[in-house]
């Protein structure tokens, strides 16, 4: 079959000293992120695969990772180089790198798995640590206490305490040695949450997520996905996770998805022993395959026919590298949805191609909606029996505050379409962001007068709905002031002002989405969710020609123009004067809602702030730039996401409603939405100050505090300890991650005050 020709890769080059041990994030999709690990022996981007290397037994060599496939770590066992006398020595000697012949990165377990396959391990707790220091390791682990799966809830618990007592005995006995904290817990959600919470109180680098290979075995991936969100929520997020154990390319989407940055795999040679295939939708046996399920490199002038024909040892090397490049290829495809924002699109696809991964999707995709259901159920209880509710609560609660963690993590909006993918579409957490975003912070005009008891739905066609709607609108502004006009999505119903925001505007899907009936008990809840339950609903079908003279009809039908003295008057002609007025009104709700929806503002502060203002719209009707009666140039509505950017003068006006104390700490992201306060302030240090007056990036390191409700991509003000307006910017982060972070940008500057 030809032997592999070695071609050498340069060696890594060691981070710098100052930052050894760090980790960055440089890219992210809600939780999933693009990092980097600072380490002596190179700096690793993940999320990373880390394949099992067993020093006796060395299926690819080392060496030919780190060259062949630019593969930057990997992870071997101590207890093994240990217990063998000859590795020991060689270990001691020449170091881990030179007994593998690996110029990367090296990680090491400490025996822990092998005390759960063979029984107890004959080593103590400060010895392997140290053991593992000595050979110069780059990431020890320590000897934590294996959890199985058909242990009860009190030994579990032992488990988890156990480990929890021996984490300061074993990071003083690392040194200076980068050590990895494992989380224990089984599959009780209440221990990994203990057992996250306890360790993250420790001076570790990285937080394996362990006990987890039991799970994966039995294809229990809906305990994997469990065992996820109880845990990552409470962990530092400055620190990588790490899925112990985990080297099935089938499981990265969903783990990356949830905020997994590292896994392990000896399964690529394991596999291939037994003479089977890893693929993205599960495993296939090279025995019953004609053609291979994805060409792959290393097979690509072969046949699975030839490969069955080979001798045992050197199938088992082909096949170990096909499925090495295999979950190689997966892991990248995870790292560009990433880039590209479609993480959850990844998971979504994959889901469907096995039973057991769908069923952790779909646990993953109703369970928030059940808990939510459950929480407004326990009002009344709570009313009447506060102890039973209070409990109950937080069990149904559970799951919201994990789902919520992820949620809040979110970029929206986001450029580019938002393809339909049947029901999942409306649980993608960014749709949800969205959702919530709108219905949390918008609010009607609260104008009296015609129409205020109504709500006009229009529905039956994709966007842009300001080409069909713009004539429409002047007429029902001028003559329906009080009325509010909403249009139907396929993800839920979106005020006018908005009718250019991402996601709704930007669902990509079949015509029948669109002309669908509208359902009106489901319309009826989503009004509810916006603060117009109480009002009547009028729809019309915004498809074809006469939209207009249909739209007035049922208007009149319905009594809303009833009190004009002529019931024709909404069919002629505004003068010239009439309509500039109504348009200029209707400029002003554009852009005052995206004020409040995108950047928290006050309904009422931000009408004030554009009371007098003109704007500057292009030919097909959008507002461009919203400038003060004095001049200033406030914002400008964006074209791709329907998003808003401020500019200079905006920050400085936003900055002046400030009606709430400044931020002092580094914090947690709410619990509940906070809402009309204007957008998060961040604080930075003096030494920060002059160049974020400059325009320059925030780093962390510099931030001394943030409000809670910061999110990524969201507008922020930079601000010094005093508060004064320093810049503003997009943040990179969300409360709980700025309390841990050292390196990396915190917020990309948009724009500098200077003094």
């Amino acid at each position: 079959m030809g032997a592999w020709k070695e071609g050498r890769r340069e060696d890594p080059k060691p981070c710098r000293e100052q930052d050894q041990g760090l980790f960055e994030i440089i890219g992210r999709d809600g939780r999933a992120r693009l990092g980097r690990l600072h380490t002596s022996h190179g700096v690793l981007e993940t999320p990373a695969l880390l394949p099992v290397v067993n020093p006796n037994i060395r299926t690819i060599e080392p060496r030919e990772m780190w060259d062949r496939y630019g593969i930057g770590a990997l992870i071997t066992n101590s207890y093994i180089i240990w217990k063998h006398e000859e590795l020991k020595t060689k270990a001691a000697t020449d170091g881990v790198h030179a007994l593998l012949d690996f110029p990367g990165i090296v990680m090491t377990d400490s025996g822990t798995f092998q005390s759960y396959i063979y029984g107890d391990v004959d080593v103590g707790v400060d010895e392997i640590v140290e053991f593992q220091q000595s050979i110069g390791v780059d990431i020890a682990t320590m000897l934590d206490v294996f959890s199985r799966p058909d242990m009860t809830h009190e030994q579990v618990e032992h488990c988890v305490d156990e480990t929890i007592l021996r984490a300061q005995q074993s990071v003083d006995a690392s040194g200076t040695t980068m050590l990895n904290g494992p989380i224990q817990g089984g599959l009780f959600k209440d221990l990994r949450t203990k057992s996250a919470k306890g360790m993250a109180a420790f001076d570790f680098a990285v937080h394996p997520i362990g006990g987890i290979v039991p799970v994966m075995e039995q294809h229990k991936y809906k305990d994997y996905a469990k065992i996820m969100l109880a845990t990552l929520p409470y962990l530092p997020p400055h620190r990588p996770v790490h899925m112990f154990g985990c080297g099935h390319p089938m499981l990265f989407p969903m783990s990356i998805a949830l905020g997994a940055d590292l896994f392990d795999s000896a399964a690529y040679a394991l596999f291939a022993r037994d003479g089977r295939l890893l693929t993205p939708w599960g495993t296939e046996k090279i025995e019953s395959l004609m053609e291979w399920p994805m060409m792959m490199p290393c097979v690509a002038n072969v046949t699975p026919i030839d490969v069955k024909a080979l001798g045992k040892q050197e199938r088992e090397t082909l096949l170990a590298r096909y499925n090495l490049e295999m979950t190689l290829s997966e892991l990248s495809r995870c790292k560009q949805a990433i880039r590209d924002g479609t993480i959850w699109r990844l998971v979504e696809r994959r889901s469907h191609q096995h039973p057991a991964l769908r069923e952790a999707f779909l646990w993953l995709s109703t369970r928030p909606q059940q808990a939510m259901m459950k929480l407004k159920m326990l009002d009344d209880m709570i009313l009447n029996d506060r102890d039973a509710g209070r409990e109950r609560g937080e069990q149904a609660g559970t799951w919201e505050e994990g789902w919520s963690w992820l949620v809040h993590a979110q970029e929206t909006p986001r450029k580019g379409g938002e393809p339909w993918g049947g029901e999942d579409t409306f649980v993608r957490p960014q749709i949800v962001a969205a959702r919530r975003q709108v219905i949390d912070r918008w609010q009607p005009s609260g104008i009296g007068g015609t129409g205020q008891e109504h709500v006009l739905v229009m529905h039956g066609s994709p966007g842009p709905w300001r080409d069909r709607l713009s004539d429409i609108m002047v007429r029902l502004t001028h003559h329906a002031p009080g009325l509010e006009v909403m249009i139907l999505t396929p993800v839920g119903l979106v005020p006018y002002s908005l009718e250019d925001l991402n996601p709704y505007a930007h669902i990509d899907g079949p015509d029948w989405l669109w002309r669908r009936r509208p359902n009106l008990p489901w319309v009826r809840r989503e009004l509810d969710r916006l603060s117009l339950g109480e009002r009547k609903i009028v729809t019309v079908d915004m498809l074809g020609e006469g939209i207009q003279f249909r739209c007035m009809t049922a208007l009149h039908e319905a009594g809303v123009l009833e009190g004009t003295d002529d019931t024709s008057a909404s069919e002629k002609p505004l003068d010239r004067e009439s309509r500039e007025a109504t348009k200029l009104l209707i400029y002003r709700r554009l852009v005052s809602d995206k004020l409040t929806v995108l950047m928290n503002v006050d309904f009422e502060a931000a009408r004030k702030l554009l009371l007098g203002a003109t704007f500057v719209v292009n030919r097909q009707g959008r507002v461009k730039n919203a400038i003060t009666p004095e001049g200033d140039h406030l914002a400008s509505p964006r074209l791709g996401d329907g998003g808003l950017s401020l500019t200079g003068a905006g920050a400085v006006a936003l900055h002046k409603l400030r009606t709430v104390d400044a931020p002092t700490g580094l914090g947690i992201s709410p619990e509940r939405p906070v809402t009309g306060v204007g957008p998060a302030w961040l604080v930075v240090d003096d030494d920060a100050e002059p160049f974020v007056r400059q325009g320059r990036n925030v780093f962390h390191g510099f931030v001394l505090a943030v409000d809670a409700w910061i999110q990524p991509s969201q507008t922020c003000l930079i601000v010094n300890k005093q508060g004064d307006l320093l810049g503003h910017g997009l943040s990179n982060g969300t409360a709980d991650e700025f309390g841990g972070f050292k390196k990396g940008i915190a917020v990309k500057t948009r724009g500098g005050i200077l003094l």
